[in-house]
């Protein structure tokens, strides 16, 4: 880990623990690393978490599917965002959903349980490790009503709009640009691609919007 220590200490997990710190830490968490290619899954649906996966490079999608194979990208999962620990926080530690890279990634995992209970050697930085996890927790469920916002609008353009906008308020002006390619945003707002596609050429022709690939202008 300690080959790592520079790329970690200024993710928000980590905010406020000491540098000198994080190894110690890391050791006694029983953290480590894996590195995955673009389009693996982390892990699958059913399957028991134990761990918090930590993005430290890359992009990883967390997605739903359903019995016809219907996916739907749930929330997308940025450097320095954790993934996993609503399962692995739980009674029985099994997932519903998959996490899979949306591009390559490097994943730090701690094993959950080492994160909650503080070791026999009552380590410092436990407590503030804890409030991090907590405020990351808090932040990722203020995605999934984003997700909900979205998700509940009637018509493919309202969606559009709503997702628009979020993303506005997000990057603190009407100029911006998402991180989702046009698979990734149909999936998210469970449409079909070529209809994305085509009501996004609508909403530029009506005055709504302009882009150019992923940058986008509200302009009313």
């Amino acid at each position: 880990m300690r080959d790592y220590i520079d790329e970690i200490k200024n993710l928000p997990l980590f905010t406020g623990i000491k540098y000198d710190d994080l190894e110690p830490m890391l050791t006694c968490l029983g953290s480590y690393m894996k590195t995955y290619k673009k389009g693996e899954f982390i892990s699958l649906a059913e399957e028991p978490l134990k761990c918090v996966g930590l993005v430290l490079s890359g992009k990883v999608h967390m997605i739903k599917e359903d019995l016809w194979g219907n996916k739907t990208i749930l929330v997308l999962i940025k450097e320095g965002g954790v993934f996993g620990e609503t399962f692995a926080c739980g009674s029985d530690m099994v997932s519903t959903v998959s996490f899979a890279t949306a591009s390559e990634c490097k994943i730090l995992f701690m094993p959950f349980d080492r994160i909650l209970h503080s070791c026999n050697l009552s380590c410092v930085f436990h407590h503030r490790l804890i409030e991090n996890m907590v405020r990351l927790i808090a932040d990722k469920n203020v995605q999934f009503l984003e997700r909900l916002e979205v998700a509940s609008k009637k018509n493919l353009r309202e969606k559009i709009l709503s997702f628009l906008s979020a993303q506005a308020e997000l990057h603190e002006g009407r100029t911006f640009e998402i991180q989702m390619g046009r698979l990734e945003l149909a999936d998210y707002l469970c449409v079909d691609r070529s209809a994305l596609t085509r009501e996004l050429s609508n909403m530029k022709a009506d005055g709504l919007i302009d882009y150019e690939k992923n940058k986008f202008n509200i302009l009313r």
